[in-house]
């Protein structure tokens, strides 16, 4: 948008999200509406670290001398309440931007889930969108801001309807603001317990009181007098803190209202120094699939904030939230040279080792806590099982599964239950449990008691591409090359006595019949060692790839996929009769194809032809009945 030099008050529309958000806020009441506060709070700290950073190479801009803070003054009489901060401030061009439209990518879908919500307190946080909280409780608001080094002073006002208005300050109002942001909040009638000292005390204390600048609080009658600690927590000792403390210092950072599921607390010492105060959430925040895969660790540096995306934890971490703050990097580092900063990727490999190591022990000693964040975040933690080589074998060994034996079964308990002679751990990749279940793949593994992992997540079709194995077993897919369970006895061991005894089909005959119907529609046929009752299963071959990768490749249009190989079962009357009715014998090859396709969850290539064909098979049957 370009800068409108005039000095007239300007109105202007809302950008249609938030225009829409606005209406959700005015005529939505949440159970926590004390979430504006926080969130003021919030975007004023912001601007004090904005302020300190941008300082560092600018000195003129604190030349008063004065340390940012953060002033709370209520106004009983005139029924309002105020939010200053001496931070960065903003000009004409960053009150328009920033208040006028919301640059995120995540928009769409925050106004989705706030509509869905029945209470969107905890949602508003997460999405960047914390200023028009404010609406909740204020039917007008006007905020006054001269950018830290300028002269100029503007002010912004908007009632939450459609748009709002930009202006010159009064004289008046810019002789009150010598550096950043007033916020002056008109109170609903039924907000005004928000005038009170000791609710703005009880909300500080709640979600605020670890903000590293001063809060202070200005009564009507009275000096201010500051109310929070206003300490870096992460710089204190573990002993001096309760869980209380760290669960508000997580709400704060992560601005989130549940209770993290795992804290990870130290200072490390040596050749570096920093502190790491780290959160796994219990719950998923909106943004975790998104394409960028930003992680939202804080980078400080000596309690100056420098950057919330430095990319401080490799992509498959992005879940964590906290700070980092070092002692050593220099203050004026810029956003380029964190990129390709030495000591920053040390930081990096040690602090991701440790992560992951609490991350284990927290699965071996406090299993409920892990399985929360497993049940959140084990998709985006197995994306490393594929990107980070280095530490493949522990992702391997922290994932669980479920499989054909339980929920959440680790490795380690897959290795302690392989039945004699099992060489391989074998799985099987699909986009339904229930259809997994109930697979035809599984049926000899099933007939011998042998675990199989069932993976339905989109990403353990890419992870198992990979060449792994766990404890010198390799992970084996049952979608994909031979599979040879000779060697393991069956439970029922008459089964495989009867299962030869049904069996007299001209195998070589009827895989010739099968595959000349068939063409180029498979790239094989061959008699299967996975079927026990089914008739047909499609695989891939031992060099192609896994049958759901395949897939999920082909509907991004990533071309053509390979052919699959159409294994029959010889000891099924359906396959027996291929040989021994030449006129429905090509009627009956393209069943077994299009029924292996349907029990993999794909459509047959001409579904007309797939009804038509089983109704002609329907019929022949009833009049041979009828007959």
């Amino acid at each position: 948008m370009t800068v409108n030099t005039d000095t007239s008050a300007v109105s202007q529309p809302f950008q249609a999200e938030v225009a829409e958000l606005l209406h959700l806020m005015v005529h939505s009441v949440y159970s926590e509406t004390d979430i504006f506060l926080r969130e003021l709070i919030s975007n004023a700290s912001d601007a004090c670290d904005k302020l300190r950073y941008e300082a560092i190479a600018a000195p003129d801009l604190i030349a008063d001398g004065a340390p940012p803070k953060i002033r709370i003054a209520p106004d009983k009489k005139a029924g309002t309440l105020s939010v200053i901060d001496s931070g960065i401030g903003m000009d004409r061009q960053e009150l328009i931007d920033n208040l006028g439209t919301i640059a995120r990518s995540g928009t769409k879908s925050f106004l989705s889930r706030l509509t869905e919500a029945k209470d969107g307190a905890g949602l508003i946080g997460q999405f960047g969108v914390g200023f028009y909280s404010a609406f909740m409780v204020a039917d007008r608001i006007v905020v006054t801001s001269r950018r830290a080094g300028t002269d100029q002073v503007w002010t912004w006002s908007s009632s939450g309807g459609s748009g709002f208005e930009i202006a010159p300050a009064s004289e008046e109002d810019a002789s009150r603001i010598a550096r950043g942001t007033e916020i002056v909040l008109h109170l609903k009638q039924d907000a005004a317990k928000y005038l009170e000292t000791y609710e703005i005390e009880r909300i500080v204390r709640a979600y605020s009181d670890n903000i590293q600048f001063p809060i202070e609080l200005k009564p009507e009658d009275g000096e201010p007098r500051q109310i929070n600690s206003a300490s870096a927590l992460w710089q204190r000792s573990k002993s001096e803190l309760t869980a209380e403390d760290y669960t508000q210092a997580y709400r704060a950072i992560a601005g989130a209202f549940d209770d993290p599921a795992m804290t990870l607390h130290y200072r490390a010492e040596g050749r570096q120094s920093y502190a790491v105060l780290l959160f796994a959430p219990s719950t998923k925040p909106f943004d975790l699939f998104e394409p960028s895969r930003k992680g939202k660790v804080k980078l400080y540096v000596r309690r100056v904030f420098i950057a919330d995306d430095a990319d401080l934890l490799p992509g498959y971490l992005r879940f964590i939230r906290g700070v980092i703050d070092s002692e050593d990097l220099p203050l004026n580092i810029s956003r380029e040279m964190l990129q390709n900063n030495p000591q920053l990727a040390q930081i990096r490999k040690a602090v991701t080792g440790r992560v992951i190591g609490e991350l284990e022990t927290l699965g071996e000693k406090e299993p409920e806590a892990f399985a929360k964040i497993w049940d959140a975040f084990g998709p985006v933690i197995k994306e490393g099982i594929w990107e980070d080589f280095e530490r493949r074998e522990k992702l391997l060994a922290l994932s669980r599964f479920t499989t054909t034996a339980g929920e959440r079964r680790s490795l380690k308990q897959y290795a302690e239950s392989l039945k004699p002679n099992q060489t391989e751990v074998y799985y099987l990749v699909g986009d339904s449990l229930d259809r997994l279940k109930s697979n035809p793949k599984l049926e000899s593994a099933s007939a011998r008691g042998i675990e199989v992992l069932l993976l339905t997540d989109p990403v353990d079709a890419f992870w198992t591409s990979a060449p792994l194995d766990f404890g010198g077993k390799p992970l084996k897919s049952l979608s994909q090359g031979d599979v040879d369970f000779g060697l393991i006895p069956l439970l029922d061991e008459h089964a495989d006595d009867k299962n030869k005894e049904n069996s007299g089909t001209d195998e070589a005959a009827t895989i010739a019949v099968i595959k000349d119907t068939l063409g180029e529609r498979v790239s094989d046929v061959r008699a299967s060692q996975r079927l026990t009752t089914s008739a047909s299963c499609l695989v891939a071959g031992g060099n192609a790839r896994d049958r759901q990768l395949e897939r999920l490749l082909a509907q991004q249009n990533k071309g053509a996929g390979a052919k699959p190989i159409l294994e029959i079962n010889m000891r099924h009357p359906l396959v027996a009769a291929i040989a021994g009715n030449k006129d429905a014998a090509a009627d009956l090859s393209f069943l077994l194809l299009e029924q292996a396709q349907i029990l993999d969850g794909e459509l047959p290539e001409d579904p007309a032809a797939f009804a038509n064909r089983l109704n002609q098979l329907v019929l022949r049957g009833l009049s041979k009945t009828e007959g």
